[in-house]
């Protein structure tokens, strides 16, 4: 498919004779396919495999498998993400040295937020948020599988959460583009780029952090990032926001020959990715930093909340006791929502208090149960979260056909010497959820949302 003719002459203007690279790189039938390996789990073979440079856990596959039938993908082990924005990586590194507050704006599907997850210091926590209910529902099991229990998944309006005076230290925006970055990549970006797209991506865009700029505390960082190429929608926005607010634009060291390029036309640092030059899509980055004025931060204190329904160490089944189910158990605090029994990192207790109060949230923690009567259903999300206590279940290995067929939510047959009850599915040693034996099967107890719908397998 061609090129629009508008955005041919537009981006010849800046780049000139390097242009005949880009879109020959644009009309590349073969893209680059990489992934982010899960620091937490380390269960996938890497070797051989060639490095992102500027990841440390991202590696590029020769050929793109079928992610579908990789149950160690369904495990959060590894997330399938374009190699260019990992660069994020490098702003944190350089950046960031002690426990933040972060928010992951626009954060479906999740690739940043789960690397968030892997590279902020101990004690940070993440709140990842989609404004789009089904989306948000994506974010939500992408955060689950990836394992970690310091995480808030919200479905908000940016301008929700611009009522959060000086809430965080750290905003990821990753803003709605005409996604020129994309175009070899997805056939429908090319068909719906515009130039009346442009100009409305970046009014969108210059709304968007004027609704959650009262939410990043003064002298915090926010990344701004876009997978396009134009400079409305990039450098002319970051001077808008230079104008407006009076951010400071703060430079990211890069090497050489990671042939990444700066901004266009303009003094100020930014971060190019282009597909002709570097190994991914389209992407444009820059870092900007809020001006301290000293005012006075938002205190938890000040709130007053209390965490409600708190169970202490009740039980509810002779045999069973909810504290055992997780590592480190006092750095948690159990809480009933719903008929759900969380587990709540004890640091970040008041700031889950406040945020269910004022934004909508559709998991926090880490999901240890379900009350059923006075039955309790362990969760999905527990089996797979970095702090379940794995020995606190019996055990099965399963064959990688037996893990598919899990996955797809069909009823196993276990063997005979199986204790009844839940007993966690693994697949290389690594948990994949529960199923509950009864004797003569077990009962799947995969979420039906997350189940494989293809049918067509083959191991060969």
């Amino acid at each position: 498919m061609n090129l629009p003719d508008d955005f041919i002459i537009r981006t010849k203007r800046w780049l000139g004779e390097e242009y005949a690279r880009l879109e020959k790189a644009l009309q590349e039938d073969e893209v680059p396919v990489s992934i982010r390996i899960n620091p937490a789990k380390e269960a996938v073979p890497i070797a051989g495999l060639e490095k992102v440079k500027w990841c440390e856990t991202g590696y590029y596959l020769p050929e793109r498998p079928a992610f579908t039938f990789d149950p160690l993908f369904h495990a959060g082990c590894y997330y399938v993400q374009e190699a260019s924005s990992m660069f994020l990586e490098q702003v944190v590194k350089q950046y960031i040295t002690s426990p933040v507050v972060g928010l992951d704006l626009c954060a479906a599907p999740g690739g940043k937020s789960t690397h968030l997850l892997s590279l902020l210091p101990e004690k940070s926590l993440i709140v990842s948020n989609e404004v789009i209910r089904n989306r948000a529902n994506i974010l939500k099991e992408n955060v689950i599988k990836w394992g970690s229990p310091h995480t808030v998944v919200t479905c908000n309006d940016p301008k929700e959460i611009g009522r959060l005076t000086h809430l965080f230290d750290l905003i990821v925006a990753d803003l709605p583009c005409s996604g020129e970055g994309m175009f070899r990549k997805d056939i429908h970006s090319r068909k719906e780029w515009s130039m009346v797209n442009v100009q409305l991506c970046a009014a969108r865009q210059r709304r968007i952090i004027h609704d959650i700029w009262n939410s990043l505390k003064p002298g915090g960082l926010l990344v701004y990032s876009t997978c396009t190429f134009n400079r409305e929608e990039n450098e002319e926005n970051i001077r808008y926001l230079i104008d407006t607010f009076g951010v400071e634009v703060l430079p990211v060291a890069v090497e050489d020959d990671w042939h990444i390029s700066q901004a266009i036309d303009e003094s100020f640092p930014m971060h190019r990715f282009y597909p002709h030059k570097t190994k991914g899509e389209g992407f444009c980055l820059a870092l900007l930093r809020k001006p301290d004025d000293k005012r006075q931060t938002i205190s938890m204190q000040d709130a007053k909340f209390k965490m409600q329904n708190s169970i202490g160490r009740k039980v509810f089944r002779p045999y069973m006791d909810l504290q055992s189910f997780i590592k480190n158990t006092d750095s948690f605090h159990l809480d009933i929502k719903q008929n759900t029994i969380h587990a709540i990192p004890v640091f970040h207790q008041d700031i889950f208090q406040f945020l269910s109060h004022y934004l909508r949230v559709i998991y926090a923690g880490v999901n240890l149960c379900e009350m059923k009567g006075n039955d309790l259903l362990p969760s999905p999300a527990l089996a797979l979260n970095t702090c379940f206590r794995s020995e606190s279940f019996p055990s099965v290995e399963l064959t990688l056909e037996e893990s598919i067929r899990y996955l797809q939510k069909e009823a196993l047959i276990l063997q005979a010497d199986m204790p009844k009850g839940f007993i966690i599915v693994k697949y290389r040693n690594t948990p994949l959820g529960f199923v509950k034996n009864i004797g003569n099967r077990a009962n799947n107890h995969y979420p039906q949302e997350w189940r494989i719908r293809k049918q067509s397998f083959s191991s060969k």
